[in-house]
C-alpha cells in the first residue's frame, strides 16, 4: 500500500478531500502559461466572462495582454484594494469559514499542503518554458506568475474541499489556467489575460 492509498483511506471520512487530493493528480496536466503572449481564443474568452459574472463583474471586459512587459506593467498598477481584490479575499475568508464548520483543520492543512507543494513544481515549469520561450528573464515577473499560478491551485482546492460547485468564482479562475493564459486580474473595467 502507498502512501496515497494510506491518504485515501484517512480521507474517505471527508469525501471533498478525496476529490480535493484527486485534483492535485490533475495539476501536472494543466498547461501552464502555454499560450502567454499569444491572441486570446473565443473558448478564453467565454470562460473569462463566466469569471467576471460569478465574481460580479459583468460590466469588466477582458483584454489581451501582448507580452511580458505588458503583463509586468499590469502587475505594477494593480490596486490591490481595488473592488476586485476585496471580492478574492471575501470569498477567500467565506471558503475557510464554511470549510472549518465540517473538516478537521490539520487533516485540511496537510491536503491543501499537498496540492500547493504539486502547484509550485508544475506552475514553475510551465512558467519557466513559457519565460524562454520569450527569452524573458525578470525573476521578479516569473516568481509572481508562479506565485498566482499556486495561489489560483489553492483556491481551487479550498471550492473543492467546501463543496460549494463548478460554478464558483475561483474554479472559473482555475479553468483560464487551464486554457493556457494568466488572468492577471481586473484593473477598472478591464480584465488583464496574459
Amino acid at each position: 500500500m502507498d502512501e496515497d492509498d494510506i491518504e485515501i483511506d484517512v480521507l474517505e471520512e471527508y469525501p471533498t478531500l478525496v476529490l480535493v487530493s484527486r485534483f492535485t493528480k490533475l495539476i501536472p496536466r494543466t498547461n501552464w502559461f502555454r499560450y502567454v503572449g499569444e491572441p486570446l481564443e473565443a473558448e478564453v474568452l467565454l470562460k473569462a466572462r463566466a469569471y467576471l459574472d460569478a465574481l460580479g463583474f459583468p460590466e469588466a471586459m477582458p483584454a489581451e495582454v501582448e507580452d511580458w512587459q505588458e503583463a509586468a506593467f499590469s502587475l505594477e498598477t494593480n490596486d490591490w484594494n481595488s473592488p476586485f481584490w476585496e471580492v478574492e479575499q471575501q470569498l477567500m475568508a467565506a471558503l475557510a469559514v464554511e470549510i472549518t464548520q465540517t473538516l478537521d483543520p490539520e487533516l485540511l492543512e496537510m491536503v491543501l499542503a499537498r496540492v500547493t507543494s504539486a502547484a509550485s513544481e508544475y506552475v514553475s515549469e510551465g512558467v519557466i518554458a513559457a519565460a524562454d520561450r520569450y527569452g524573458m528573464h525578470d525573476e521578479e515577473l516569473m516568481k509572481a506568475a508562479i506565485g498566482e499560478g499556486v495561489q489560483a491551485c489553492y483556491q481551487a482546492a479550498l471550492v473543492i474541499a467546501a463543496g460549494v460547485g463548478d460554478d464558483h468564482p475561483f474554479q472559473l479562475k482555475y479553468q483560464l489556467y487551464e486554457t493556457g493564459w494568466w488572468p492577471l486580474g481586473v484593473m477598472g473595467n478591464t480584465f488583464n489575460i496574459f
